[in-house]
């Protein structure tokens, strides 16, 4: 979730609160995107629970249980008492947890990436340049979008062409115009079954293509 432009949008869109090419684009990375589906989930019972709320209410002040700051204070004393633990004991966990730390950072840095597959864009709207790229996954595949010329402000969505010709949403952005823009977008299509994909205008009535890619 790190960096994903969208995630600020979620609790907006839950509400109701955005526009509706805001709502549509949001819509759209939400279907392809399995993280943000599950945050969306998450958020639902939140604002369902907001209509019970008495707004006439939420300036009353909670009556503080009688004895509660002596509890407070009796407990920070007993954590303040110093502990003494068995030499040996410390010893070992100390080396432990060296032995833990020196793994981990060796499999961090011997983690292999993921390789870039390049594909071909086979055809555009007037003014977009793009290039691509895939990354296959165990869950699905990612898709890397680099482009400049998709209207800016307007929302497209992204849709994943199986080899049976069945389509699948991979998620959705907002045009930059001239500002280059990457966009990670996700589909639960493997790699391997994946035939192509398509930017569609989400604007447009009829969907209109802004950009096909094929595998």
């Amino acid at each position: 979730m790190s960096g994903d432009p969208f995630r600020e949008s979620l609790g907006a869109f839950v509400l109701g609160q955005l526009g509706e090419p805001e709502r549509i684009a949001v819509q759209a990375h939400v279907d392809g995107c399995p993280a943000c589906r599950a945050e969306v989930a998450d958020l639902r019972p939140a604002v369902e629970l907001l209509g019970l709320a008495d707004p006439s209410r939420v300036s009353d002040a909670p009556a503080v249980p009688a004895g509660l700051g002596e509890s407070v204070l009796a407990r920070i004393r007993a954590e303040r008492r110093p502990r003494r633990a068995p030499r040996r004991a410390a010893l070992v966990a100390a080396a432990v947890l060296i032995a833990v730390s020196a793994g981990g950072i060796g499999y961090a840095v011997g983690r292999p990436t993921a390789p870039l597959e390049p594909v071909a864009v086979a055809g555009s709207a007037p003014g977009v340049s793009a290039r691509a790229a895939l990354v296959p996954h165990t869950w699905g595949m990612e898709i890397k979008l680099e482009a400049t010329g998709f209207t800016p402000g307007r929302a497209y969505r992204v849709l994943v062409r199986d080899r049976a010709g069945r389509q699948s949403p991979a998620g959705g952005f907002v045009g930059t115009g001239t500002v280059p823009m990457t966009c990670n977008l996700n589909s639960s299509v493997l790699r391997r079954d994946a035939a192509g994909f398509t930017v569609l205008d989400a604007g447009d009535a009829g969907g209109a293509v802004a950009l096909a890619a094929d595998f």
